[in-house]
């Protein structure tokens, strides 16, 4: 499901949950409604909006940090990419074909991270590629100790490279647990619903019930949407990896 359609869900829920407390006070006895009453479910409400501000809180570190340990990975993506094709030239022109295919993996990794910004269909064995870089680079036959220490160097870089690919896609999923996010959004309608309860029926309350509503949904969307960090309003950008390409063969 699109933010749209969370961000819809989780604002029918609050809104709905203050405007449901409007509808019950209406019903309910007088004496459900005294002072004494309204404090203690002003108490009980501060309860719940204490732990959903701790939850609140903590899904929106996991999603940072989540967020910024892939930004971090494309980075040394694009590093290490850089670095292996440096080798190359160095070591040189035995190693043009291993070059060549280091510069389509790359052409890959774009497309396939970031589909909306593809250009062709993306080869779903495109991965490969990068495997076979490696097999060019075991299949040179260095010729002095300078090509043999770029050799080795070169087969380091690229097994770094691996790994990292690797550990990115093992990140691809969520990194919040959908649980937390549906005990959020009771709590939050649970607080609404009590704060509709004691509230004044007016157009000004309302009001105000509906834009904290919204802000509410607003903040789990965003939440949601950093924890999805290559689509969506908050995403990782492609211009380092972009950058690499660009280098590639320079």
């Amino acid at each position: 499901m699109n933010w749209l359609g969370i961000g819809a869900i989780v604002f029918a829920c609050v809104f709905g949950g203050a405007l449901g407390g409007m509808f019950i006070a209406r019903i309910l006895p007088g004496h459900h409604l005294t002072k004494e009453a309204e404090d203690s479910l002003k108490l009980a409400m501060g309860v719940i909006a204490t732990m959903g501000a701790l939850v609140i809180g903590l899904l929106l570190a996991s999603a940072k940090t989540s967020f910024d340990t892939k930004n971090n990975e494309i980075r040394q993506i694009s590093t290490d990419l850089i670095l292996l094709d440096r080798q190359l030239v160095h070591y040189g022109a035995e190693a043009k074909e291993a070059r060549d295919l280091l510069r389509r993996y790359v052409v890959f990794k774009i497309d396939a991270t970031w589909p909306s910004e593809a250009s062709h269909p993306v080869d779903k064995n495109g991965w490969t590629l990068l495997e076979d870089v490696q097999d060019r680079l075991r299949g040179l036959t260095p010729r002095n100790d300078a090509q043999q220490w770029l050799r080795t160097k070169a087969l380091q870089v690229s097994g770094d490279l691996a790994r990292t690919r690797w550990l990115l896609g093992e990140q691809s999923g969520s990194s919040i647990p959908r649980p937390f996010v549906v005990v959020l959004v009771f709590w939050l309608t649970v607080v609404f619903t009590i704060i509709g309860v004691f509230a004044p029926r007016n157009a000004t309350v309302i009001a105000a019930l509906f834009v904290c509503a919204l802000s509410s949904a607003a903040a789990i969307c965003l939440i949601l949407e950093m924890d999805q960090p290559f689509g969506g309003l908050i995403h990782l950008s492609s211009a380092p990896m972009r950058d690499a390409l660009a280098n590639l063969g320079s």
